[in-house]
């Protein structure tokens, strides 16, 4: 089940993630919705405005986000039609 709040929080298969863009969740769904390949990651501010924190360098709970996301987009989500 999805549930989404003003506050930018979605709870997802019973988690509530927070959503802003640039964070894990986002990213994932954004990779997802790309069609690109599943490489956890995130940023510090907004999408490509902050410094970009790769997998090295991210907790168990923001690698668990970002694939929540991904998987979010590939349940509920659609694809990016590139014609």
């Amino acid at each position: 089940m999805l549930v989404e709040d003003q506050n930018c929080f979605i709870e997802f298969n019973g988690v509530k993630y927070d959503s802003r863009h640039g964070g894990p969740f986002d990213r994932g769904s954004a990779d997802s919705w790309y069609s690109r390949p599943c490489q956890p990651h995130y940023f510090l501010g907004d999408s490509y405005q902050g410094r970009e924190v790769t997998q090295d360098l991210m907790t168990q709970d923001q690698i668990a986000a970002y694939f929540a996301g991904y998987e979010y987009n590939e349940r509920h989500g659609g694809k990016k039609d590139w014609d």
